[in-house]
């Protein structure tokens, strides 16, 4: 049986907006947009707009930014736009109170192939962990955070290289479809689910929680290929960071962007800075070295080692921190 969609759509980020405006241009009704308050941002503290909300002032579109979701106001308002399916993308945890409102269910479009990778950050964490795959999961809200019943997979190739930046934006493009695609059979009446239960057995799930301040540190003990895959998987944001210590005392607080791995052995002690001051900076490590190609040195922008070498000399010996 098919179904007239009138959708309510809940998102915040850059991501949510792209899959919002994919959902207008396929001409599909959204009744009402659900974003994050309004918040301070930057040195100046000025009230910055989520990417999603300018999405629906753009086109003119009803719009709610509760504090609660619970709060008895915003779930009146919410019901009285009459909205029979629920999408949520890039958004905060919902009530059931919520997610069980519309006659059509609640979907949400997820970063990776669930069940692997439920959480906050599966981006960073698919490459951090060196995987060659991921991909986008629609599923249907349940009790259980990124647990529900499986609507559509689609699967993606990780290059050796890429960033959880490329990825994310790769990934973004992507679920233009893979979420228009999913409202259409739900529309067609033509769905069938798959209980992630079924594609969990014998598999030993890899969790994507929040990152934190602590495990954006390099740990220069590591391997080579380990330290690499932390780099790029943090990169752009919230980007790896190490602090750069001279023989003298020196300190120097970097973010790293971007690196080259060279695997060698090597007699060198382990931890030790070297550089042209010209070229190359380049971290001695247990298995080969870890060039620097792109950081940002605190106060300052993100840079090229070459432009950073040209404003930063390092005389003397330095170490990375352990």
């Amino acid at each position: 049986m098919k179904h007239k969609i009138r959708i309510a759509y809940f998102g915040t980020p850059e991501f949510a907006a792209s899959q919002l405006e994919a959902i207008l241009k396929a001409s599909y009704e959204v009744a009402v947009v659900v974003t994050m308050p309004d918040k301070p941002a930057g040195r100046g503290r000025k009230i910055q707009y989520s990417e999603v909300k300018k999405t629906a002032l753009e086109h003119n579109l009803p719009l709610l930014q509760p504090e609660k979701l619970r709060d008895a106001e915003f779930l009146d308002q919410l019901a009285s736009f009459q909205a029979n399916l629920f999408i949520v993308v890039a958004f905060r945890m919902l009530p059931a109170v919520v997610w069980q409102m519309p006659a059509l269910g609640t979907f949400n479009l997820h970063a990776s192939l669930l069940p692997q990778y439920r959480g906050a950050a599966p981006i960073n964490f698919a490459i951090i962990n060196g995987e060659t795959e991921t991909g986008l999961t629609t599923f249907f809200l349940n009790e259980e955070i990124d647990k529900g019943a499986i609507i559509m997979r689609e699967k993606v190739a990780i290059r050796p290289d890429e960033t959880a930046g490329e990825l994310h934006d790769e990934l973004m493009l992507l679920g233009n479809k893979v979420v228009v695609e999913t409202i259409k059979r739900i529309e067609d009446g033509h769905i069938v689910t798959q209980p992630q239960e079924e594609l969990t057995n014998n598999l030993m799930l890899k969790p994507a929680p929040k990152i934190t301040k602590e495990f954006c540190h390099v740990d220069w003990t590591q391997s080579g290929h380990t330290i690499f895959n932390h780099i790029r998987g943090l990169s752009p944001y919230p980007a790896a960071h190490t602090q750069l210590v001279s023989f003298e005392g020196e300190s120097l607080e970097l973010k790293i962007f971007a690196c080259q791995f060279q695997a060698h052995s090597s007699d060198l002690c382990m931890g030790r800075v070297f550089t042209d001051n010209k070229t190359f900076l380049k971290v001695i490590l247990r298995d080969g070295e870890l060039f620097l190609t792109e950081v940002q040195q605190a106060g300052k922008k993100r840079m090229s080692i070459a432009d950073f070498l040209r404003g930063t000399q390092l005389n003397g010996l330095w170490k990375v921190s352990d």
